[in-house]
């Protein structure tokens, strides 16, 4: 099973090298960078960063989208990070989140996420792409660069349609339900379902855990991990059903978290139990990671992303890869 981790583009250049200097030093095979509208500084430049200080880690967005970012214009940005770091890009791509609403926009819909993809792949195969697409067109667009590009492409899916898209078209996809094994197990299937649809095999999948791991100081670790729980209500509640949460507790959490970043979602974080929390994310312990790592490992995913919380995310980061030498 592989290995990566997720960083925000949160840190000023500087403090990033730094944080990216660990994970190569610890020996993950990814490094993945969110993109968030107003919320974090531009993925590709810190990606590029990463691309000059490395040459091993393979370097992904987790994830861009379709409605910040016209698709001819992420096509460039994947191609560009590409000449910059070759074979190691991959273009993560996701229907975007609640920090879209400060922009005025909202969640791209399955059809418009299926023809941005599309769109992008073709362009970055070299094609002239012209298309009157749902939310894009294009007239005779190409990349007056290069010549062609390979780049994967995975998908952000937590919903059953989306999980099934991702299962028939995406190179890989990045799995957010969860670290326990009903979640888990249930995103497998529709990502199964959409692979057998196509007539294909199931998609790299990568689970993506957020959360904090510090033995000396658990119990801290746990509250570094709440913000995420307080996401799953908002935005995937049915991981909320089968992780056994009271739904009166779902539905206070959805009237206290109205939206932004997961971690603008303290408050509403601080009534989940301590059970839930513990099933979505990495909470405490070395010997609780371990768990959640042993669980993913017997259902076969390919991949699981470390997504660090808290104030220590740099010591989460070797935590984490200690824990790996166990597994």
């Amino acid at each position: 099973m592989q290995t990566g981790v997720a960083l925000q583009g949160r840190y000023p250049p500087g403090v990033f090298e730094d944080m990216v200097r660990v994970v190569d030093r610890c020996g993950y095979d990814y490094l993945w960078l969110t993109d968030s509208s107003l919320h974090t500084r531009n993925p590709y430049v810190h990606l590029a960063l990463a691309g000059r200080l490395t040459t091993r880690l393979v370097l992904g967005t987790a994830v861009t989208n379709p409605q910040t970012r016209h698709p001819g214009i992420v096509a460039v940005n994947a191609a560009t990070l590409e000449e910059l770091a070759p074979g190691r890009t991959i273009l993560g791509i996701g229907a975007g989140d609640r920090p879209l609403r400060s922009l005025g926009l909202r969640p791209a819909r399955l059809q418009e996420m299926r023809e941005s993809i599309d769109a992008i792949r073709r362009l970055l195969a070299g094609e002239r792409v012209t298309l009157e697409g749902e939310a894009f067109r294009m007239d005779d667009a190409h990349l007056r660069f290069g010549e062609s590009y390979t780049i994967p492409v995975f998908i952000s899916a937590s919903g059953p349609k989306t999980l099934e898209m991702a299962g028939e078209i995406a190179d890989g996809v990045i799995f957010l339900g969860g670290l326990f094994r009903d979640g888990v197990e249930y995103g497998l299937r529709h990502i199964d379902r959409g692979a057998q649809r196509a007539g294909r095999p199931r998609p790299h999948v990568s689970v993506f855990g957020y959360g904090a791991i510090d033995d000396d100081d658990p119990e801290g670790a746990l509250e570094a991990a709440r913000s995420i729980a307080a996401w799953f209500p908002q935005t995937a509640p049915f991981y909320c059903d089968l992780a056994g949460l009271d739904p009166a507790i779902s539905a206070d959490v959805k009237t206290r978290y109205a939206g932004g970043e997961f971690q603008e979602a303290l408050e509403a974080a601080s009534i989940m139990p301590v059970s839930f929390v513990s099933k979505m994310a990495f909470t405490g312990t070395s010997d609780q990671a371990l768990g959640h790592l042993r669980t993913l490992a017997d259902l076969g995913v390919d991949s699981v992303t470390l997504f660090p919380l808290g104030s220590k995310r740099s010591e989460t980061v070797e935590a984490f890869s200690q824990v790996l030498q166990r597994l």
